[in-house]
């Protein structure tokens, strides 16, 4: 419980430094025979700041609970 909660109290933190994150991928635009041809597409992934600070109060909430054992 412990290990847990240290993971979700650094992910939280980084969440909030973080609102998200960005990647390339490569799509087939036209393939017809021998002539292929390729854009690259970028997409991203985002989530809410409150998100983060779920992620930091459950990772207390379960170093209090592992305390107490």
């Amino acid at each position: 419980m412990k290990i847990l909660g240290i993971v979700l109290i650094i992910a939280g933190i980084a969440m909030f430094l973080m609102t998200g994150f960005s990647f390339t991928t490569e799509e087939t635009v036209i393939d017809a025979g021998p002539l292929k041809l390729s854009a690259d597409k970028e997409q991203s992934v985002a989530w809410p700041p409150y998100a983060g600070g779920i992620a930091v109060i459950a990772g207390f909430v379960l170093l209090a609970v592992g305390r107490k054992k």
